[in-house]
């Protein structure tokens, strides 16, 4: 039910089905095994799902390293099959590597997670060395028609290309998100690895990747809790709703297909917008999978259950107790950068409206979008049903709020200043200095009450000009976002 605009998510979607059904239809027409053709359709959700550099040409390049990365993995973990032990720490490995190489981007991301994936599939598939040249020759041909799908036959980045997403937060050393990430991580998979293995041997890699991908897009322990808890709701939903359909499939061929062909559908469409949903999909399609495997039960899809809640639990304490990254260390940086994303679109409308032809607030405009986004997610923990606490709650709603109101304003203004016949006003630049002035007092500690009063203090003009209208709503909004972002009583919301 989510607005879809362009019906971007519907697209990306299809194209997902089309081109994890044209890998796993390769490798099946290759005769290759059923472990293979899994591996293929695996590999191809991966490279379609994870693979999200700002530009094709960079999309085609992280597309080829995968098998650099996924092939070492692949024969580590079956060499390994047969050492537990050597095999938990090789694991662990793969994992802090994984989330460490987040720090480069879209790109780490990507190979971190496949790499991960890739010894994950091992577990799942149970693959020892004489298996590997199936397995690669799956993941070569996967990817081979993902990415023919994906580059030649629907070419959907080319005419719409996607937006490069915000920088990770910055810092060194262990001030870096991503650092403190890999620490947790490689905990929470460790305590996860280790209380798995005491609840069942045979299936204890699904508390580890549960695990995994609680950490996957988050930032601060409010993040990943609320991830946390989101994934085993959709677990739960995923399992009730194998019970009634996968399990009296029996594994049949064609339904079975048919049906991993809409969770495929789903964990594409519904992952920008629910994280719970998507959980849904990929418990079911999970289940499906081990229906073909010909090992489906009730009591399989419980085990499953368990091994989810002792992930999550194993990603609960380790944002609580390694390194943690507080929710309002990470909402105040993200708030901070969105802006100063504000305050440069202001100066970029203030410089086309003085006759500069090189000004553009239209690329900062998109990018103010992607860091509201971010601060969505961040702020997400405080705006979660289940937090009590309720003071909290209702100032970051009206942060939520406010900054919507300045986007929306932005948004207008930028369209304004890029019509050639737009009034090169004197009042519009002025205006548009006032606004960054505003956000700076917003943005340095101590100048919060700066910001009231010199918005409050702005001159007021007829709001028939379209574009002062647009300035003075923008001014208001950052005047009243000056209360929730600093007041001390009963919390402030950011700076804690």
């Amino acid at each position: 039910m989510a607005p879809d605009p362009g019906r971007a998510r519907l697209r990306v979607a299809v194209r997902a089905v089309a081109g994890v059904a044209c890998a796993v239809a390769v490798v099946q027409l290759s005769g290759l095994p059923l472990t293979a053709s899994i591996t293929a359709g695996l590999t191809a959700l991966l490279a379609l799902f994870t693979v999200a550099d700002p530009t094709v040409r960079r999309q085609v390049i992280t597309t080829a390293l995968l098998p650099v990365v996924g092939f070492p993995v692949l024969a580590l973990a079956a060499a390994l099959h047969g050492m537990p032990l050597v095999r938990d720490a090789a694991f662990l490995a793969v994992v802090f590597c994984g989330v460490y190489a987040r720090r480069w981007g879209a790109r780490g991301n990507a190979l971190g997670i496949f790499g991960f994936m890739m010894f994950f599939a091992t577990q799942f598939l149970h693959a020892v060395p004489a298996q590997l040249p199936h397995l690669y020759a799956a993941v070569i041909m996967a990817l081979a028609a993902a990415g023919l799908v994906r580059f030649g036959l629907w070419r959907i980045e080319r005419h719409t290309p996607p937006p490069a997403g915000p920088a990770p937060l910055a810092g060194r050393g262990l001030a870096r998100v991503t650092t403190r990430q890999a620490f947790q991580a490689a905990f929470a998979c460790g305590l996860a690895l280790a209380v798995g293995q005491l609840v069942s041997d045979a299936r204890w890699y699904w508390a580890v990747g549960t695990a995994w991908w609680i950490f996957v897009n988050t930032a601060s322990r409010g993040e990943t809790l609320v991830r946390g808890f989101r994934r085993v709701l959709g677990t739960v939903l995923g399992i009730a709703t194998g019970i009634l359909v996968a399990i009296p499939l029996h594994g049949a061929a064609v339904p079975t297909a048919a049906l991993v062909a809409v969770c495929v559908f789903g964990i594409f469409y519904t992952s920008a917008v629910s994280y719970t949903w998507m959980m849904f999909a990929v418990t079911m399609m999970a289940g499906l999978l081990y229906g073909l495997l010909g090992v489906l039960d009730a009591d399989l899809l419980i085990l499953r259950l368990a091994q989810t809640g002792v992930g999550a639990a194993g990603a609960a304490i380790a944002v609580l107790v390694v390194l943690p990254v507080t929710t309002h260390a990470a909402t105040d940086a993200w708030i901070q950068r969105a802006l100063h994303c504000v305050h440069t679109c202001a100066a970029e409308a203030a410089a086309r409206l003085a006759g500069s032809e090189a000004a553009d607030p239209g690329p900062r405009v998109a990018e103010l979008e992607l860091l509201l986004g971010r601060v969505r997610l961040s702020l997400a923990p405080l705006v979660h049903p289940l937090n009590p606490f309720g003071a909290r709650k209702e100032k970051a709603r009206r942060v939520l709020a406010l900054l919507d109101d300045c986007a929306r304003e932005v948004r207008g203004l930028a369209s304004i200043a890029a019509d050639p016949e737009a009034s090169h006003d004197d009042r519009l630049a002025a205006a548009c200095w006032r606004v960054e002035a505003a956000v700076e007092s917003l943005t340095t500690p101590g100048k919060a009450r700066d910001a009231v009063g010199a918005t409050a203090a702005a001159p007021e003009h007829p709001l028939a000009e379209p574009a002062l209208a647009h300035l003075h709503s923008l001014e208001r909004a950052l005047a009243e976002l000056a209360v929730p972002l600093h007041s001390s009583r009963p919390s402030p919301l950011v700076g804690a």
